[in-house]
């Protein structure tokens, strides 16, 4: 997170000098003591971050084709003119242990075009969707088996 930090103000910044690198290592340090003090943030979520990053990176570049193509399906569904939109309300649970990846998941389906999570309590999930060939599949997606994998590792 430190490093992160630190690339954000490199960055805002638009220019690496010797005076914006100490104030940027100074400026990240406390945020980063701010985040571990007052946010119940600890470097081993770091060192987590760090250990599943090449499955967090297929994670999202699957989230981002997904994305596209639920984009392609909700385009389609809003200019056929002969097919009548049927929304629905779908439950389902999982089996993510996480709260981590709950959230991730409650998260992907609602950047995920035509639908959107309403709730989630534990390990259940209400999702509302745009039409019904949306649901289906939505509690074994390929956002459930990689958040899986994510945790087995």
């Amino acid at each position: 997170m430190f490093v992160l930090f630190f690339l954000i103000w490199v960055i805002f910044n638009g220019q690496l000098t010797a005076e914006i690198a100490a104030f940027g290592v100074v400026i990240a340090g406390v945020m980063y003591l701010f985040l571990c003090k007052f946010l119940n943030y600890h470097p081993r979520y770091d060192l987590f971050l760090l250990k599943k990053s090449p499955l967090l990176i297929q994670y999202i570049v699957t989230l981002v084709i997904e994305i596209i193509k639920a984009n392609l399906v909700v385009f389609r569904l809003i200019y056929t003119a002969e097919y009548e939109l049927e929304p629905a309300i779908v439950h389902f649970k999982t089996d993510l242990h996480s709260t981590f990846a709950r959230v991730l998941l409650a998260n992907s389906i609602t950047l995920t075009p035509g639908t959107i999570t309403v709730s989630l309590q534990e390990d259940h999930y209400m999702v509302h969707c745009l039409d019904k060939e949306l649901a289906e599949g939505i509690s074994s997606s390929v956002f459930v088996r990689l958040l899986k994998k994510i945790e087995a590792n």
